[in-house]
């Protein structure tokens, strides 16, 4: 591979890798997030330590870990804005600084399509909070929201870096990983044992 590519997907991973759930609560004290609830460094899991605030600042931070990777690739190394995405959920997926054991992506994913597709993040973010305030499942939200990016790719039937791959192939990439991540969660479901927000240790 180009060592230029290699060094984007680094960037990204490396970004994309910092667990901003496990800082959070270990710097305001509320013990080893891998120990509470589901042990899941996500956001939906930091509001089982009883922080609302901490759980949205994770959500934020999380979300632009994948917005700065792209930016970062796009103003220092144009046309490779696709491997920035994929280092940065990847990363987040599967950080090495915790033996690979990461969060979920759905925020991360997020914070890609803010500036890769715009269009598709507002439909994103539209989808995940509607499920969240009516169903009250998270993982059932994040799933819908993930998937709800390809298909937002493919309906658009364009591209905005004209550079980089099509995006509904990678989109569609992205969100096999996330519900992939949420294997757990689809047992549950299935089995009629997924709690809500506010309830239980899924996520």
């Amino acid at each position: 591979m180009d060592p230029q590519a290699l060094l984007v997907f680094a960037i990204g991973y490396l970004l994309g890798s910092i667990p901003f759930g496990l800082i959070l609560t270990r710097l305001f004290g509320k013990g080893d997030l891998r120990a509470i609830g589901s042990g899941n460094i996500g956001a939906t899991n930091v509001l089982r330590t009883g922080s609302k605030g901490l759980a949205a600042a994770t959500l934020i931070l999380d979300a632009l870990k994948g917005t700065v990777a792209v930016l970062v690739a796009h103003h220092h190394f144009p046309g490779f804005e696709h491997l920035a995405a994929a280092g940065a959920l990847i990363g987040h997926l599967y950080p090495v600084w915790l033996k690979f054991m990461g969060g979920k992506g759905v925020a991360t994913f997020l914070g890609i399509l803010i500036f890769l597709l715009p269009i598709a993040a507002a439909v994103y973010a539209a989808v995940w909070v509607l499920l969240l305030l009516t169903i009250r499942i998270s993982s059932v939200a994040g799933m819908a929201a993930a998937i709800s990016a390809p298909v937002t790719a493919a309906v658009l039937g364009r591209e905005q870096f004209s550079s980089a791959p099509a995006l509904f192939p990678m989109l569609l990439g992205f969100a096999l990983l996330v519900v992939w991540k949420h294997r757990t969660n689809i047992a549950r479901l299935r089995a009629g044992t997924e709690p809500r927000i506010g309830k239980g240790k899924g996520d």
